[in-house]
């Protein structure tokens, strides 16, 4: 089982921080929230690392939303179900379109510089796109140059105190309400932040796997300590491997971006053979569930650990220009965009479920909210549409502060000791336990499922429990038992889930059962046991 709190602690003899709003996290969700919210009320962000590391830095593609004459929302909204497989709810997938296009107006009033051309933004198209909706900066820096301009707007603002390299060990709730958070501080002392409302927006959960897009810093801390506060944990079987990551020797996972698809890159096996067109009719604009898992077969059909990408067909000027961050990047292990093939391979990038929300992003824990990838706000469904990741995190920190602002102050301390058997075991070596985790995750609960895979690696992982029992006081052990949380709920959500849908694939259930499927998985620790919610907004 795991524990409520990962400490022991007796709130009456820590110092105590008061703050309006507590942001926990650095990306475009902590960051836009954060901006907004000190327009009234007084802010802490709270990052465990600094407001540049953040999966929102290494988004290359860009931001979703209507812009052109010749788009509309109604094409959005129908794109963004068709790739979520049957499960977005309709209701937030209607407020992301049709708000979307504020929240890029909100980003570009607070600095942020988007590409243009002939006087107007530049739009370009993705996988599963049916119009040109993309915005992009820097060809394929979008993430970096939003993170760039609301870092720099954060910092300036004296309404924000920022904390760096603290981390937030867990959530603090009495009856159903949450007060705040214990926070280690760099030197290891810890504090209580008490406020009005706390607002996660931590990311996701890249690091389970070996192989993966996302930054260190993606532990999967923010759904791990939701869940153990008693927060609805929805979805966590649908995790998305880009199919698209850079696999040569000595490189890491890099992001080579959807948008160099969408600009003509077609796919090759190491035989030279084009392929896509054996697995769907979109050829390499297919959902990315379904390119990651042909390039899966290809790799394993020739016997190799990669694909190709190849856009040398197009013009060295175009390439370039369009996509300067990724030709540099592979220039620097001899690889050169414009001439050569490039190798890729899945890698694990983005999750889809996390800690449910409404549509004000708030949880089923009063003065709680979840914004950014930590949420499962309905949007995505069983598989993101491309780009929609920075939109949904603007629009719906816009409606967390909107609702913030209608919280009275908390008026009571508090008064919470916990206590726990815990042993000051010598730890097996936390980077040797977090490598056997990601190899477990890797091989039974990856790409392709099945019953057996899934009951062995919810077996291994559940031999690394003692960690809970343990006393914990360094950062790395705190993310490893939030590794391992979110491992077992996602563990048993696809063991749940008996048939394949999006980026959830179980080779013993093939086949899409609406019939029986048609809902969401949900997990809640204080129930003990897995709801499945109906979808009704489909």
């Amino acid at each position: 089982m795991i524990p409520r709190y990962l400490i022991d602690f007796d709130l009456a003899e820590l110092p105590v921080i008061e703050k309006d709003v507590i942001v926990i996290g650095a990306g475009i969700a902590g960051l836009f929230t954060a901006i907004k919210a000190s327009e009234t009320e007084s802010v802490l962000m709270i990052t465990k690392k600094s407001l540049m590391d953040s999966n929102t830095r290494f988004a290359q593609g860009g931001i979703a939303a209507v812009l052109s004459d010749e788009d509309s929302p109604e094409y959005h909204l129908q794109d963004t179900l068709f790739a979520g497989a049957g499960l977005c709810d309709r209701e937030a997938v209607e407020v992301l379109v049709h708000e979307g296009p504020e929240g890029v107006q909100h980003l570009i009033e607070m600095g942020t510089h988007f590409d243009t051309e002939n006087g107007e933004y530049a739009l370009t198209k993705e996988g599963a796109h049916s119009q040109r909706r993309i915005l992009h900066a820097n060809g394929d820096a979008t993430g970096y140059e939003i993170v760039r301009a609301l870092s720099e707007k954060a910092t300036a603002n004296p309404g924000i105190e920022i904390w760096d390299d603290h981390f937030v060990i867990d959530l603090v709730t009495e009856e159903g309400v949450c007060c705040g958070a214990i926070v280690q501080k760099p030197d290891g002392q810890k504090v209580f932040v008490r406020g009005k409302a706390t607002v996660l927006c931590s990311g996701g959960t890249g690091q389970l796997y070996r192989y993966t897009t996302n930054p260190d810093v993606a532990t999967g801390d923010g759904i791990a300590m939701a869940y153990r506060a008693g927060a609805d944990i929805r979805d966590m079987e649908f995790i998305q491997f880009h199919p698209t990551s850079l696999c040569y020797p000595g490189a890491p996972r890099f992001l080579i971006s959807e948008a160099v698809r969408g600009e003509g890159a077609v796919l090759r096996n190491i035989r030279g053979e084009r392929f896509m067109e054996r697995y769907h009719e979109q050829l390499e604009l297919a959902p990315r569930d379904v390119v990651a898992r042909a390039i899966l077969n290809e790799i394993e059909e020739t016997k190799s650990t990669f694909v190709y990408i190849d856009i040398t067909h197009e013009s060295a000027e175009m390439v370039m220009h369009r996509f300067p961050n990724i030709y540099e990047y592979c220039l620097r292990y001899g690889l050169d965009l414009t001439s050569d093939w490039i190798p890729v391979a899945p890698a694990a990038h983005y999750m889809m479920g996390g800690v449910k929300t409404d549509l004000n992003g708030e949880t089923n824990i009063k003065r709680l909210f979840a914004c950014g990838e930590v949420s499962s706000t309905g949007v995505h469904g069983a598989n993101r549409l491309a780009s929609n990741s920075l939109s949904e995190a603007v629009v719906f920190g816009k409606r967390i502060v909107e609702r913030i602002r209608t919280l009275a102050p908390l008026t009571e301390q508090p008064q919470i000791v916990n206590e726990h058997v815990r042993t000051n075991v010598p730890m097996q070596a936390v980077v040797e336990r977090r490598l056997k985790l990601q190899k477990v995750m890797v091989r039974y609960i990856g790409l392709l499922r099945n019953a057996e895979g899934l009951l062995k690696g919810q077996e291994e992982l559940k031999r690394q429990l003692s960690i809970f029992q343990s006393i914990l006081t360094k950062r790395e052990e705190y993310e490893f038992a939030n590794l391992l949380t979110c491992a077992l709920l996602m563990a048993e959500s696809a063991l749940q889930r008996e048939e394949s849908r999006g980026a959830h694939y179980r080779e013993d259930y093939p086949e899409r059962n609406d019939a029986v499927w048609h809902k969401h998985t949900v997990l809640n620790r204080e129930s003990d046991s897995m709801m499945k919610e109906r979808e009704q907004h489909v």
